[in-house]
Parts: structure tokens; sequence; C-alpha cells
């Protein structure tokens, strides 16, 4: 379906954030063609001659200090970007967090930014509400993908999946980030973050081409192309995909078209990088979320291979999107930087989830529709330094960023008694109309839901005694509106309007080169409720009352490792959230908390030549009113690793084994879901063609034992629906250099 997407009205807020993001990269626009003309009126042959070749270091943010080296073995980087505070090296943060480079993506033949975060112990990918949106749970609670950030910013990404060619890095943060990154629009992200990286040319010429198939005959193929011109100054990078055909699991196909472009120029004062990037997605009879009715124990999973949806159910995403940020030095201590960025997005969906009813695996389900299209502008404009008094040096920051989401949606249900089916033996039917139950216009969807943010952010890093002493302190003022409209009416039928103060503060303390020490602590926050006409058939009084947003508290304490070729973090947190329902006087509040607690140990590098590890394990302990959170495994262990054969030159074998423990899929916890174990080993060679090229062969095998499991329980707070793991998949692909 193609719909156009009317411009929304700006806010006041977002709309001077706007200007003066713009302004900000106009400024930094207008420099470069000064210097240009600078550059021309003394002698251009002359001034080019002087100049020396310039080398770069990609940089996805346009900043001075270019992308953080990768670690020892190059499967993740030293560090990641820190929020507002910019990119950190692991070692002079006190949080915890990990950024999964480029080359481990190829490597792996990630398809999407949930396989790459697969490698986390502390992560597990599910689903979102109803569709196939994916959402990465991080320690117990959910990041939608729609939350996830774009180089430090919300909403510019695709909502429902981002495929892995469009991106250069995937950083996890674990833990609340209300400062560092802001209130999540989605109202997400409280557990943890998940930024990524464009893609940039690098120094050196790229010129790549990738094609392959997997199990079940989907076809695939990549173009990567990136060079620098101007001596280096312009960086120019285009990544193009096609992915079409049948997947592993009979009956479902997937179709992806993706084109990004990334461009960046470096001059002696002043950095621009400009992203523009497309995404079309079409997924066909996917394996469906699952839901087991109240009484029904946890079944054993269906067959991975063969598909429960119904063959007419689909799900159509497209999104355009982009973003230009620039940075500017104003002397050798202060930086200005401005960015500012949109998206356009365009959903239509039909599905048929079903619900298991007896414990024979019979199944209930009925049909929904729906379309979406979402229009979204966001940006920020900071300043930051670097100073030193005496025997301290000083990173102070300054941040003002905003965001506004104009929401147009429209929906359909058949009849709720349902059709009959079974997990076991799923049959097809003739799909239902969608009359019973309809909100909206699908040709001409109205404006449903609009959601405003506004934060004002300032922060300090002070290093004492030669940077083994560093300390962090800041406060984020954020302000979180949002309206709701009728579907038919355009009415508005609800209103938020709320801010809220968080702080942050840490302490690291280098005690050797190679050990250092942390204590954080760091809030979440996500927009409160609006108090209900009735909680459980009972009237509320304060019917209609904003809730003042939601404040979860977050302490972590740890020790990370820097030693010869291997890194590793070890960590303690605990987090308490608001709970919120009918108190003893009638009214509806806050009141209690609910407590996530757990151990985290991360593990990377290179401990040999030619060997490499990846891995770590999570011990999560979640409890409100005494039992266990929904889709929350006690405890989480993944280990991978590579071996580049020493008797079998420019080949290389790697394995990854991940395990979660059992979790249950209902607030009352009668509903356990099993544990489950999954291998995956794959083989990469490398080899120099006579003209210099480099041809790469690549062969996985997921699911090695071809186990069928259900991946994971929920993914949307106080629901328990499952995920049919993938079955066994063999991945092949070929790249060829030129």
């Amino acid at each position: 379906m193609n719909r156009s997407i009317p411009r929304h009205p700006l806010n006041s807020t977002t709309r001077d954030l706007i200007r003066a993001s713009a302004f900000g990269c106009t400024l930094l626009s207008g420099t470069w063609l000064f210097a240009q003309d600078e550059i021309a009126g003394s002698g251009e042959a002359d001034a080019m001659e002087d100049l020396a070749p310039l080398i770069v270091e990609a940089s996805a943010d346009a900043s001075e200090q270019g992308l953080i080296e990768a670690f020892a073995g190059g499967q993740v980087a030293r560090g990641g970007r820190v929020g507002v505070l910019g990119a950190l090296d692991y070692m002079e943060t006190p949080f915890s967090l990990t950024s999964y480079t480029e080359e481990l993506i190829e490597n792996q033949q990630a398809q999407s930014v949930g396989d790459v975060l697969l490698n986390d112990p502390a992560v597990r990918v599910a689903r979102g509400f109803g569709n196939f949106q994916q959402t990465y749970l991080v320690r117990g609670l959910p990041v939608y993908s729609d939350d996830m950030t774009y180089n430090g910013l919300h909403g510019l990404l695709p909502r429902q999946y981002l495929a892995a060619e469009l991106v250069e890095r995937v950083e996890v943060f674990r833990g609340a980030s209300a400062f560092l990154n802001g209130a999540a629009p989605g109202g997400s992200s409280l557990g943890g973050t998940v930024n990524v990286l464009p893609k940039r040319a690098a120094s050196d010429p790229r010129y790549e081409f990738t094609t392959g198939i997997q199990t079940g005959g989907q076809g695939y193929a990549a173009l990567d192309l990136g060079q620098r011109f101007f001596d280096g100054q312009l960086g120019v990078r285009v990544n193009g995909a096609l992915r079409d055909g049948e997947t592993a699991v009979d009956g479902e196909s997937v179709g992806l078209g993706m084109l990004a472009l990334g461009l960046d120029w470096r001059g002696d004062r002043f950095r621009l990088s400009a992203d523009l990037g497309y995404q079309d997605l079409q997924r066909d009879a996917t394996q469906p979320s699952i839901t087991f009715a109240p009484g029904v124990p946890i079944l054993p999973a269906p067959d991975a291979s063969t598909s429960v949806a119904q063959p007419w159910t689909y799900s159509d995403e497209r999104d355009y999107f982009g973003v230009l940020r620039g940075e500017f030095d104003l002397n050798d201590c202060w930086t200005l930087w401005a960015a500012v960025g949109g998206r356009e997005g365009d959903e239509d969906n039909s599905f048929a989830n079903p619900t298991v009813i007896a414990a024979d695996g019979t199944t209930s389900a009925y049909r929904f529709d729906n379309v979406r299209e979402d229009s979204i502008w966001t940006g920020e404009i900071g300043l930051r330094g670097d100073v030193t008094t005496g025997p301290l040096r000083h990173r102070p920051t300054l941040s003002f960023t905003a965001y506004e989401l104009e929401s147009k949606n429209a929906y359909a249900f058949s009849d709720f008694a349902g059709f009959p089916g079974n997990l076991y033996l799923p049959s097809p039917v003739a799909p239902p109309a969608a009359d019973f139950f309809t909100g909206g216009n699908f040709a001409n969807p109205l404006v449903t839901e609009e959601t405003e943010t506004s934060s004002f952010a300032a922060a300090d890093i002070i290093s004492l005694f030669d940077d083994k002493l560093i300390l962090m302190g800041g406060l984020r003022y954020q302000t979180i509106e949002s309206r709701s409209f009728d579907y038919n009416t355009g009415v508005q039928t609800a209103g938020y309007d709320e801010s809220e103060i968080t702080p942050m503060g840490g302490i690291l303390y280098r005690f050797t080169p190679q050990v250092a020490g942390y204590v954080n602590y760091i809030e979440g926050l996500t927009k409160g409720d609006i108090a209900p006409a009735t909680s459980g058939g009972v009237p509320v009084a304060n019917a209609g009352q904003a809730l003042a947003p939601y404040v979860t508290e977050q302490f972590e304490a740890g020790v990370k490792f820097d030693f010869d070729g291997v890194g590793a973090t070890l960590g303690l947190f605990q987090s308490e959230k608001p709970v919120t329902g009918l108190n003893s006087a009638g009214y509806f509040d806050q009141l209690h908390d609910q407590r996530y607690r757990g151990i985290e140990l991360s593990v990377f590098g290179e401990p040999a030549e030619g060997v490499r590890l990846l891995g770590g394990a999570s011990f999560l302990d979640t409890e409100r009113a005494g039992l266990d959170q929904i889709g929350s495994p006690h405890a989480q262990f993944n280990l991978g690793g590579e071996w580049d054969l020493p008797f079998l030159p420019c080949l290389t074998l790697d394995g990854r084994v991940l395990h979660t423990t059992s979790q249950y899929a209902d607030a009352a916890n009668t509903q356990k879901v099993p544990s489950w174990t999954r291998f995956d080993v794959g083989l990469r060679y490398t080899t120099e063609l006579s003209s210099g090229q480099e041809l790469t062969f690549r062969a996985r095998v997921e699911n090695v034992t071809n186990d069928d499991y259900w991946a994971s329980a929920g993914g949307f707070p106080g629901a328990g629906y499952l995920t049919v793991g993938a079955p066994r998949t063999l991945v092949l692909s070929a790249s060829y250099a030129f």
C-alpha cells in the first residue's frame, strides 16, 4: 500500500530547536564554503600543493576523535557513545556498555540488529505487542526497536526492524539512561539503550559485492562502496541490499530492500555529516506470537520449520529517514554541535496471533488489520568543552534536545469469537471479514497520537591524578507531552504534559592501568499514566488525573579489566520501577516498586594470536509482590569464539552457544517457559586473488541441533506471549572486494 504522508506542523518548542539545529548546521556549512573561497582566492593550485594527504578514521557523528578503535580481536570496540557525554573508552566510564563492530556483523552474516544483540549476555530478542516489531530485553526490561537511537537521536530508524547493512556499530548501554539519552519517546529503555552508528568511508577505499543464499531458498545481494576525496576531507559511503524468498520456516517469506548514503566532510575546525536511508520490508506468513490462556500450561514449542501463521497474514513497512549533523571548534577548548533529522514511516499489516486454549494445543485466533503512518522530527544542539584548571581536567557539556511524533492509525478486527486451530496441526482458513470492530479510515487515517519531548542537560566529567580518578555528574530537565485522538472523529480524548528532573552521578578509579572500579547512580524515566475511570470494576476517585512521570532508580558497582588482548566487565546492579494501581482510598496512584537485581559479566578480546572470544553471563532476580516478572529468566549465558586454523591458512572456524534458563509467561508465575540452549557454528575462508583483490566465503549454521524452543516470553509490560525460536538455518555467502 503506497500512501502519501502529509507534513505535520511542528509545535513551538520543536520548531525552535529544528531552526536552531538547522541554523547551526547551516553556519557550519557556510564556514566550509567561506574556507573554500579563501583557498581559491589565495591560489588554489598552490594551496592544494601544500596539503598533505589526510589520514582519516571513520567518524559516525562528525566528531574530531573519530570512531573509537576496535579492541583486540576486532569483534567489539574499546568503547562507545555514552549519550550526551559523547564517545568514551570503556575504561573511562563508570557504566557498562559494549559496542559490536562491523567486522563481527559481517562475519556472523547478521541480518538485523536483533541478530547482533544475541551476542550480548544481558540481552534477549523478543517481539512487540501483537506485531513483528523487534523488542530487546535488557536486564529484563524492554527496549522497543523504535526507541533505539541513531547516533544518539530517538525515532529516526525504521520502527519494526533494522537491516544490519545500515549499521557500522551496534552499541548496548546496560542500565537506565534518562539523563544520558533523555526519556525514550515510546516509554521503554528503562533497563538499557541500544544505539547504532551509520557507516562512514574510511581512509582506504572500499568496493565490495556480496551475494548469498539460505535455507528455504532466500537469495541475498549487497553492495558496499566507500571512498574519500579531496585529500581525504570528503567521504562517501553507499550501501544497498536486497533479500527475497522463503526462509527456513516453511511457508514464510521475506522481502527486503534498503539503500543508505553516508557523507562526511572534515576540515581543520569543522566537521559535517549527512545520512539518508530507505528500507522496505515485506513479510508474508511470518511465524506469529502465541499466547497461552490463563490456566493452560506452557506446552512444548511446535515444529519451528513449519509456520503456524495463516497464509494470508502479512506485514509491510516502508521508511525514509535522514539526519544532518555538524560540529565546529570555537577554539581549542570548546566545540559547538547541532543535528536535525526526520523519518516518514508507513505500515500495513494483517495479523492472526493464536491463543492456546486447551492442553491438546487447540487454539483460537481472530484477524487484526491495521495501518500506521508516522512523521517524526528530532534534533539537538549542544556545547562541549575540555579545559584544565590546576590539577583538574573538566569536560563540561550543555545540550538541548527535542522530539516530535505524529502518528496516524486505523484498525479493524474480525469477530472476537475467532476461528479454531491447533498449535501442532496448523491448517489454513479463509480470511474472516475484518468488520466486527473497526476504527478509522484505512485509505485516509486520522492523527490518533502526538508525542513531544524536550529536555535540557548539563554535565561535567572531572579527571584527577592523571585521569586515574574520573567523576561524572549531571542533571536533565525533561518535559513529556502526549495527546490521543479519536480514530473516527479526530477529537482529542486524552492529554499529558508533565516534567521531571533526572540526575546522574558516577565515579571510576583506575587502581592500575589494567584494572578500574566504578559506581554509578542514574535514573530511568517514562510517562506517567492517566488515571482511568474504573480499575477492576471499581470507580477511580481521581479519574482523568495525569500522574507524574515514573522514575526508575538504579545503583550499580563493578570492576573493569584491560589485560593484554582481553577485556572484561563485572557489575552488580539494582533498579526499582514504580508500580501503580488503585489504593485503599480509591485513588489511582503509585503503590510500590518492582525490583530488578543482578550480576553481569562480559568478556571479549584475543587471548592468543588467532583465537578470539566474546561472551559472558547475566544473573537476574526480579521481584514484584514476591513473584518473578514476566519474561525475566534468572540466568543467561553466551560464549562465542573464533579460531584461525594454523594448519589450514586463511580458514577460520567460529562457534557460539546461547543458554537461557526458564522464565514465566504470566504474572501469577503459574505458566513456566522451559530453558533453552542453542548452538551455532560457522566457517570463513579468505583468499587474495592474483590481482590483489580479496574473496571471502562464509558458511554458518544456526541452531545446529534443530531444537524447537520458546525463544522469549513477553516484550510488552504485563503480556506473556511467546515466540518460537528459528529452526536450523544454513546461511552461505561470498564477498568480493574489488
